[in-house]
Parts: structure tokens; sequence; C-alpha cells
């Protein structure tokens, strides 16, 4: 159970790598400028800005920031789960 629960984080995360990976790249098409050597860092800020730009064009939040949410959170929590069940051997 807790290994699944590992695989699953792992999927998570890389689907939040993905996300976040495509809304740098529809920043970059709308002429913000990417700092590709600082991009771990600032990618929390870029997630926003791409909220932010989107709300202002269409008025709605643009499609990929609630998924890219989403999933930086699932892979969070699961992982958590993870180590309580590691660490308290429940399972």
């Amino acid at each position: 159970m807790p290994n699944i629960l590992l695989i699953f984080a792992f999927v998570f995360a890389v689907l939040y790598v993905i996300f976040s990976m495509m809304i740098v790249h529809q920043l970059s098409k709308r002429g913000v400028r990417i700092n590709f050597f600082l991009l771990r860092l600032l990618i929390i800020k870029y997630i926003h800005q791409y909220r932010q730009l989107t709300l202002e064009e269409t008025g709605k939040v643009g499609p990929l920031f609630y998924p890219c949410i989403a999933s930086v959170n699932m892979a969070l929590v699961l992982f958590i789960v993870y180590l309580m069940l590691e660490v308290f051997h429940i399972f």
C-alpha cells in the first residue's frame, strides 16, 4: 500500500513539472521574459503570473492553472501520507 502512494506521488510530481513547463511556454509566447537559470526558484511566481495574465485577457483563469496546482498538492499530500505510514508502520 505505501509503495502505491509513493508511485502516485511521483506521477503527480511529474504532472506538476509538465504543467509548469506548459505555463512557462505560454508566458514566453505572450512576451514575458523567463529566467531559465533561476526557473526552479521562480516557478511559483510564473504560475501566479500566468493566472493573472489569463484572468486579465479572458476574464477566466487559464486552463493550465488548476491542474498545475492540484497536481503539486496531490503529490505533497500523498508523500506526507506515505511518510506517516512508514513512520508509524500502519501497513
